[in-house]
């Protein structure tokens, strides 16, 4: 499985409540419990206007796949090439 960065333009992402949050996350896990296991949620990162989601799955048409049966927007998906932190310096 590949790792995948998908960029979401929503306005005002970061004004959503927690209440409107929850059910977009059920929403998500719902159509992934469809898709199966080889497409996986691992987090996201809400900014002012939009939301950068992480994934795991096999292909990014899985990933574009999920976003069209949730409803979402995927204006971006990006497939992790190499992840680097402070520790890279010091290899």
């Amino acid at each position: 499985m590949q790792r995948f960065i998908i960029e979401r333009a929503i306005p005002h992402a970061s004004k959503i409540s927690a209440q409107e949050m929850a059910a977009i996350s059920a929403k998500s896990l719902g159509v992934l419990r469809e898709l199966g296991p080889d497409v996986q949620w691992l987090e996201s990162f809400v900014t002012p206007d939009k939301l950068y989601c992480v994934y795991l799955a096999k292909s990014a048409e899985l990933v574009r796949e999920h976003a069209r049966r949730a409803g979402f927007p995927a204006d971006a998906v990006n497939v992790v090439t190499r992840v680097i932190d402070p520790t890279t310096a010091t290899r």
